[in-house]
């Protein structure tokens, strides 16, 4: 401590030596040329959010009755109201009674528990929806939605909510018991209302995905506003039908967002007074472990057994034939080439505001983190019209070149890059920079030595996370993929679309193949989150 201590007193402010570490001139929320390339790319990120507004306003009152208020865009309504309503609370429960018995519990193999949850993530729902399609031919509506949604999507609840539980300070328990509540009561009356941010961050990450996705819903011939929009894209290009069914979606967006942040409130969950804190006691389930072990197993072959059963199926029934050609490889190269391309891309963009909210917070820095957070809760297919819109318009040049792909994975995958920037940034001292400047290095050059040295291994982990969703990614390549392009996921919707799922098959394999590693560090980085 005498290190940091003497280093503070001589970088105090007003001393030669904190002039020298403000690294030229600068503004209150921070160097007034990381300020300036915050607020440019803010701007960037804003862009898909005023082309809803823009088109929106374009239309008039008039058009706008005539194409939201009709009976088709009901029957949207009713079906995505009916999916978010339906499937984020079967996402919660089984979300939270998963993290608790892994946990909280004394489940025998509960690491290897640990994993099979989380690992439905490396599954793209679309190809989740391919094998229960191939399982059950006449899946679909409502219900067929929720089922593929549900197996997708409840690790978004299982992660955050589990590393809560692994680090919740069992002092909170044994006080309520000591009160005389029973082992249920605990349960609900302390337990559940320590894991409420948890939830409600991913029953919004849920609840965005249900608004985004397409190739899922699309296999079982399930409408919602995503597949309409694209459907009215494909058909009339950019007609003011897509614009307004954009606007209901980003609207849905901004209210889920506008909920998530209600829910949060006021409590408390920080740990007060000092000492160490013990970690949580495990509960013995006693005969409860048969349920436990059952009620596991089968979510994981539902979730897991089910789709890698049907890809293997359709691998065999192809046989030899569907690996041979070049169509195969060039897909795998140009979705590597994409998917490095597109993590470097977000992952630079996303340093300047991820230094500004470490090292200089302040308002301007939670409006420019706020704007970013908000532009990238678009689904894809707004991301995408956006882009076209723009790009048609106003530089034609770029129009459905690589340059435009990219930018719009930019859009959707930054705040997996922030996240992890903040992180790593956050255990990054500033105090090293400064006593690095103090000692004569420029600015530059202690910045590169020390801060990115230390911040590289999250920096590398967002880059990582930001690949798996681009691997993983269809709509927006679909509609904005350079001609000849073809990717993993594009190449499986177009022999999926024919009903050749033999042909379609080697590309869900390697898909999952390339997701399971950035799942599994998803999922060691919540581990580490929680001091595991």
């Amino acid at each position: 401590m005498s290190f940091f201590q003497s280093t503070t007193a001589e970088l105090a402010p007003g001393s030669k030596s904190r002039r020298r570490a403000a690294g030229g001139r600068g503004t209150r929320s921070g160097p007034l040329a990381v300020v300036v390339l915050s607020i440019l790319i803010a701007a960037f990120s804003l862009l898909p959010l005023g082309y809803v507004v823009v088109m929106t306003g374009n239309a008039g009152w008039a058009t706008i009755q005539k194409l939201v208020f009709r009976p088709r865009v009901g029957e949207l309504l009713f079906n995505t109201l009916a999916l978010v309503l339906i499937t984020v609370p079967i996402c919660v429960v089984l979300g939270i009674a998963g993290a608790w018995l892994v946990e909280r519990t004394r489940l025998r193999g509960n690491k290897a528990w640990a994993v099979l949850l989380a690992a439905p993530l490396a599954i793209p729902a679309f190809v989740n929806s391919y094998a229960w399609v191939s399982a059950i031919p006449s899946l679909g509506g409502v219900w067929g939605g929720v089922l593929v949604s549900t197996l997708s999507y409840f690790p978004l609840v299982y992660i955050p909510v589990a590393a809560v539980l692994s680090r919740m300070d069992p002092a909170l328990e044994q006080s309520g018991a000591s009160l005389g509540l029973g082992p249920w009561q605990v349960f609900f009356r302390v337990v559940l209302p320590q894991l409420r941010l948890a939830a409600a961050g991913g029953a919004l990450l849920v609840s965005l995905h249900l608004l985004a996705e397409y190739g899922a819903f699309a296999m079982m011939q399930f409408d919602t506003f995503t597949t309409a929009i694209y459907d009215q894209f494909r058909s009339t290009f950019n007609g003011a039908a897509a614009n307004m069914l954009a606007s209901v979606l980003v609207l849905f967006c901004l209210l889920l967002l506008l909920g998530e942040s209600k829910t949060r409130g006021n409590a408390r969950y920080a740990r007060l007074g000092g000492g160490a804190q013990a970690n949580p006691k495990r509960l013995a389930l006693g005969w409860y472990q048969v349920p436990g072990q059952l009620f596991l197993a089968a979510l994981s072959v539902l979730a897991l057994g089910v789709p890698l059963f049907h890809v293997v199926r359709w691998l065999i029934a192809g046989g030899a034939a569907i690996w041979t050609g070049s169509a195969l490889v060039h897909a795998l190269l140009q979705t590597l080439g994409y998917g490095l391309a597109g993590a470097l891309m977000t992952t630079v963009l996303a340093f300047p505001l991820a230094y500004l909210v470490i090292r200089h917070p302040g308002p301007v820095t939670k409006v420019l983190e706020g704007v970013n957070y908000i532009s990238s809760s678009m689904p894809g297919i707004v991301v995408a019209l956006a882009l076209v819109t723009i790009t048609v318009h106003n530089v034609p040049a770029v129009y459905q070149t690589a340059v435009v792909l990219v930018a719009a994975y930019a859009l959707l995958f930054m705040p997996r890059a922030l996240v992890n920037l903040r992180a790593g940034l956050a255990q990054a001292p500033k105090e090293l920079d400064e006593a690095a400047q103090a000692l004569g290095k420029a600015p530059l050059v202690a910045f590169v030595k020390v801060t990115l040295r230390l911040s590289a291994p999250a920096a590398a982990g967002g880059a990582a996370l930001v690949f798996l969703g681009i691997v993983n990614e269809l709509t927006a390549t679909l509609l904005l993929a350079p001609n000849g392009t073809t990717t993993l996921a594009t190449e499986f919707w177009a022999f999926s679309s024919e009903i050749d799922y033999a042909g379609a098959a080697p590309y869900a394999l390697l898909m999952i193949l390339l997701s399971a590693p950035m799942t599994y560090l998803l999922f060691a980085q919540s581990k580490k989150a929680a001091g595991q």
